[in-house]
């Protein structure tokens, strides 16, 4: 995502050294140290949900529906790190696009639809989380495996059908008058959003999404507080401390995934949503670490939904240390406190 200058007056080609990309002013030492961070972030992203993927899949005792939510979720970061990052590497460090203006479009319907379907898993998350949490008894009943693929099938189908319908329709850039000039003379990859589209990409990306999880995060946090009030009040200490540790999981889980949400994405969609009303004034130096930080939401949630869970931890050390290559061992009886 590049954010351009859309004045009004013609542009000349010459200006952009027919269709070639502007001189790098970043000296080598920086642009090695931004490509090793960079590379960083991506070799976390893809391992990482590659762990994921790898503990939920081969290991049979894992397959809930709980589960299935956080496997799509890895895959969807999985495809964002190996696919995407490495191309936006080289883009944000070159400030050049160098592979042709019909991959760009690819490229970043691919970028848009990923990190939407990412943004809409959370919120599935969320809402499993719900109802196992504030509705134990229904929980079998509501959250079916079939229910669950009909979820994912959504998380996937809706932001496919968004990016990629936007982008090649080029509906994005409508009303703004540089975008086909520059398309013609530039190798900047210039995908921008008008002030129509921005603001719908800033409502199902963002608002909507982020009211749902603190909407439903911030109940089970009251659900967990009724709890340790109903065990006070029957005396019993060993549920009261039970529920008091239920409250701190509630209140930590609370503050990280509304957190790390937060800082990830709410820099980079605000500033799309603001930017076309201010004449495309932010430097895309600026705009382009913006977008990164929301790359980096992928990284943190493998941290997030998978190293925080005890299952997880244990799954990754049975595939690390090769355990998983005995006959049988997918079948064993290795996570009774998963649920």
């Amino acid at each position: 995502m590049v954010l351009l200058n859309a004045s009004k007056h013609v542009i000349d080609c010459s200006e952009f050294g027919n269709k070639s990309c502007s001189e790098n002013k970043w000296p080598v030492v920086m642009r090695v140290a931004i490509y090793l961070s960079l590379s960083g972030i991506i070799i976390i992203t893809v391992f990482g949900n590659l762990a994921i993927i790898m503990s939920i899949t081969y290991f049979r005792q894992l397959h809930s529906p709980s589960n299935f939510l956080i496997l799509s979720m890895a895959v969807t970061d999985f495809l964002l790190g190996f696919f995407i990052m490495p191309y936006s590497m080289v883009r944000s460090v070159e400030n050049c696009w160098l592979f042709g203006m019909t991959f760009c479009k690819i490229h970043y319907s691919f970028d848009l639809m990923l990190c939407l379907a990412s943004i809409f898993h959370l919120c599935s998350i969320a809402v499993d989380r719900f109802y196992a949490i504030c509705y134990p008894l229904h929980y079998s009943c509501k959250i079916t495996v079939p229910r669950i693929k009909q979820l994912i099938i959504v998380c996937w189908s809706v932001p496919f059908s968004f990016a990629f319908g936007l982008v090649f329709s080029e509906a994005h850039a409508s009303g703004i008058n540089a975008y086909k000039i520059l398309v013609a003379c530039s190798s900047s990859c210039p995908i921008i959003f008008n002030k129509l589209w921005g603001t719908v990409l800033f409502s199902f990306g963002f608002f909507i999404p982020a009211s749902v999880i603190i909407g439903i995060y911030v109940k089970i946090f009251e659900v967990s507080k009724k709890h340790v009030r109903i065990m006070k009040s029957s005396g019993n200490k060993n549920s009261n401390q039970v529920s008091k540790s239920t409250d701190r999981k509630a209140a930590k889980s609370l503050s990280i995934v509304i957190g790390v949400f937060f800082f990830c994405w709410f820099p980079c969609l605000i500033t799309i949503l603001i930017d076309p009303f201010l004449g495309f004034s932010t430097p895309a130096v600026l705009f382009d670490g913006l977008n990164w930080l929301g790359y980096f939401n992928s990284s943190c949630n493998p941290l997030i939904y998978g190293f925080f869970y005890p299952w997880f931890q244990k799954a990754l050390r049975y595939i690390l240390s090769g355990k998983i290559f005995q006959q049988h061992f997918s079948t064993a009886n290795l996570f009774p406190e998963n649920k």
